[in-house]
């Protein structure tokens, strides 16, 4: 029998295993996770060394600035990757702007990694964006002001230098106003007067004439989730108060029952003088507290009990101070 010739195997040495793996498999590259939006709006950009950039805190607590906004704020017209069309990508090259020669030098490794790494999120309304924690403005400030100071900018950047200048000035500025409000309490004193602006936007100081603000269909809701018959009766439950403060009051604006409570206090016997929405100002507090229980009535009639209307009410009205547990399961 003739023997059979021996089979050599080649080595690969055109390229890496997973340059020739990928070349048999294409694999496409995982999307990047879509941060959810805790706080912010396009509404409330920030506004600092006079410019506007929208700006959000993440689901993770994350301060972002908007890659388009932060790229404005330094004045760059054209500071993204190669394609216009798209934002930089996660792992994608550094951003135009910061890869020329005159500016790369001074951009160490760890912000090099975030200007490759923009967050993905979804804004309150639109398309999603991207954007950069807020600590990369201020490192890219730094760095091209050092550039500035190394002599390697001339007059092609100096549009980007007067804008880092600017911001810096800025943040020194905010930095310092912060200080001060920290050790003299003023933080907190300003969180007291905040709130009362906000309480005063609602109620009033003298009660106002009974008008019928709670309809029926609120009290009919809430029995036919609990499973009591309606009789139509003025006298109800004692648990209805509760009930009322927590879907209500508690809802509308932070420490609104305690305020309530103390403008129209229990008398002796335990019994209140007049209703709590007659505390409400005609021209602001009444037609939102009308609203709102306009809107706690749908999510009722939505629902087909009782703890999944309290789960749809903690998504849509969520109490102040309360921290909410997503639930995935329908009403």
């Amino acid at each position: 029998m003739a023997k059979k010739p021996e089979t050599t195997i080649q080595p690969i040495t055109d390229g890496t295993f997973d340059e020739v793996a990928d070349s048999f498999f294409d694999i496409p590259a995982p999307k990047p996770a879509v941060a959810n939006i805790l706080a912010g709006s396009p509404e409330t950009p920030l506004e600092i060394g006079g410019v506007r950039i929208d700006c959000y805190v993440l689901d993770d607590e994350t301060r972002v600035l908007s890659q388009r906004g932060m790229f404005k704020g330094l004045g760059i017209k054209r500071g993204g990757p190669r394609s216009d069309k798209e934002p930089s990508n996660t792992g994608a090259e550094i951003p135009r702007f910061a890869s020329q020669k005159w500016l790369k030098p001074f951009i160490d490794s760890d912000l090099e990694s975030a200007l490759k790494s923009p967050i993905l999120f979804q804004p309150p309304s639109g398309h999603q964006g991207y954007g950069y924690p807020a600590e990369v403005l201020v490192d890219v400030c730094d760095a091209i002001i050092e550039a500035q100071k190394q002599g390697a900018t001339g007059l092609p950047q100096a549009n980007m230098v007067e804008h880092a200048w600017a911001l810096i000035r800025g943040f020194a500025k905010v930095g310092i106003i912060a200080l001060v409000d920290e050790a003299t309490g003023y933080q907190e004193l300003r969180a007291k007067t905040a709130l009362a602006d906000i309480l005063e936007g609602f109620l009033s100081d003298y009660r106002q004439q009974w008008t019928k603000t709670f309809p029926d269909e609120f009290y009919k809701q809430i029995y036919r989730l609990r499973g009591w018959d309606w009789d139509g009766s003025a006298k109800r439950p004692g648990a209805i108060g509760g009930w009322t403060n927590n879907f209500v009051y508690d809802r509308l604006a932070p420490e609104l029952t305690k305020e309530l409570q103390e403008r129209n206090p229990t008398n002796s016997n335990g019994e209140r003088l007049s209703k709590h929405h007659q505390w409400f100002n005609p021209e602001y507090g009444h037609p939102q507290l009308k609203e709102h229980i306009s809107g706690v009535i749908a999510l009722m009639r939505a629902s087909s009990s009782w703890e999944g209307f309290m789960r749809a009410l903690d998504r849509a009205y969520p109490r102040y101070g309360d921290t909410i547990e997503m639930q995935l399961d329908d009403m």
